[in-house]
This record gives C-alpha cells, structure tokens and sequence, in this order.
C-alpha cells in the first residue's frame, strides 16, 4: 500500500467518526429546534404545510401557557412535578445506596439472583398494574395526591438505580472501607463519610436518570391526580382539545416543561459522563 495513503487512512477514519457524530447530534437536535420555533410562531402559522420558517415571531404561545390572557396558571402543576420528581429522587437515593452496598462491596448470597429480581419488576406492563393501583389508591382515599405520585415514582425507579449504583460501588475500594471500619465507623458513616464521596459520579447520574424518568411520567399522573395534584405532563395534555391542536401553544409548553431536565443535565452532565463510565473499563 502507498505509504501516503496509508498514513492517510487514519485521518479520514478519524474524521469520518467525527463528522458521523456531528450528523447524528444535529439530527437528534433539529427536532428540539423546530419545537422552539415554532413556538414563537402564531397559531396560524404554525398550522402551515409545509411551515413556514420565516414567518413572524410572536411570544403568544407563551402567554398562553402561562395564563398571562386569563388561563389555568401552570405554576401549581410545575410545583407538583418538581415535588414528586425531587422526594422520589431523594427516597430512591436512600433506599438504593445501602441496597447496592450490599449487593456490592458486602455481597449476599446469590446477589446475581437478586439483581434479577429487582430487574425482573420492570418487565411488568405498566398498564398492567394501573387498575389495582387505583382501586387501591380509591379506597385508601389518597387519590390527587402527590404523596400517591412520590411512592410510586420511588417504587418504579428503584430498581434501575440499585442496578446502576451496584455496578458503581463496586469500584470503590474495600481498603479504604476497611480503614474507617477499624477506625470505628459503623455503617451509616461508612456510607455517608466513605462510599458515597468516592461513588458521586454514579450517584449524581443514577440521580439524574430517577429524576427525569419521575419528570416525564404520565399514565399515572393521568389516572391518579385531578386537579390538587395535577403534574406538569398532565397539564402539558390540556392544550390538545376538541377543538383541535393547538401547536404553538403545545410547543411553548413542552419547551417550558423540558427546561427543568435539560437544566439539570447541563448543571450535572460532568457528572453523569464521570458516572455513565464507571466499570466500563478494568
């Protein structure tokens, strides 16, 4: 082979990768974009097709959602999201830490089995379950409720983050446990003094990923709340009425109740890549 071509080979694989990467993300992000112009277009233009880009920018949409011309307010719902989302994340987090431990650095017997199980809980239908749920949310009288939404949201995500933080302290060295234990640490300053500074990465990601799930969850938060505990996904459901749909209102909305997710991906995106690649590599 000629040796300029050769060492040329290299470089275009490397920039045939990059450019493959770039594409995919401008991919991933163009429907982002045409929702955040869209909301700035009336209702008429926004309805065009096919639409028009160049249409006249207008904050209407956002008024709308807002409840600035006399609507439902969405602030009470975007409330109720960031309450389920945050105590479910912060229970899921309790619960899943010591269990990972255990399953970890601690292992019981089996732990493979156990690992299953919990993973095992997620191949339920959702649906399947919602019917007893809500008879039971019925007679226990905690309908509309955002403490209902809270165990919920904990029950359904603590599998996936047990799985995820057992994978992660499980790059925590057991010298240094052993260190604080001599030193006279029981077990919940082990794991709040020792374990959980080296393991932050994976906890801030596992965190991240409990939390946006929690966000974006719907059929319950359909079923289970009316009015008191009403989310922001379900309030985002109102706009589509039988009138019709309402497009730029529909994106102002969905780009108003994304930002709290996208914030906090940005806010901890060092983090979820520091935890998205513990033990990818031994």
């Amino acid at each position: 082979m000629n040796p300029v071509l050769s060492g040329l080979l290299p470089f275009l694989k490397s920039k045939g990768l990059g450019l493959l990467a770039w594409l995919a993300g401008i991919l991933f992000f163009l429907p982002v974009a045409w929702m955040a112009l869209t909301s700035f277009h009336s209702e008429a233009d926004a309805a065009t097709n096919p639409p028009s880009f160049g249409a006249a920018l207008t904050l209407d949409g956002y008024r709308d959602f807002f409840g600035v011309g006399g609507g439902q307010s969405p602030w009470p719902s975007l409330v109720n999201s960031t309450v389920a989302s945050v105590a479910s994340t912060v229970c899921v987090l309790l619960l899943a830490l010591p269990a990972a431990y255990a399953l970890s650095i601690r292992p019981v017997k089996k732990w493979t089995d156990v690992l299953f199980f919990f993973l095992s809980t997620k191949m339920l239908p959702v649906v399947a379950g919602l019917l007893p749920i809500y008879l039971f949310a019925k007679n226990t009288h905690f309908l509309d409720n955002i403490w209902l939404l809270v165990i919920l949201y904990t029950s359904m995500n603590l599998p996936i983050a047990v799985w995820m933080m057992q994978s992660f302290l499980a790059e925590v060295p057991v010298a240094v446990i052993e260190a604080a234990q001599i030193d006279g640490a029981r077990l919940p300053t082990v794991l709040g003094r020792v374990v959980a500074p080296i393991a932050l990465p994976g906890i801030a990601a596992t965190a991240l990923i409990c939390f946006i799930f929690s966000w974006n969850e719907l059929l319950f938060a359909r079923v289970l709340t009316g009015v008191v505990a009403e989310t922001a996904p379900v309030f985002l459901t109102g706009f589509i009425t039988s009138q019709g749909l309402f497009l730029a209102k529909v994106c102002a909305a969905s780009l108003v109740i994304s930002l709290p997710v996208l914030a906090a991906g940005f806010a901890a995106q060092d983090k979820l890549v520091q935890g998205l690649s513990l033990g990818a590599v031994k």
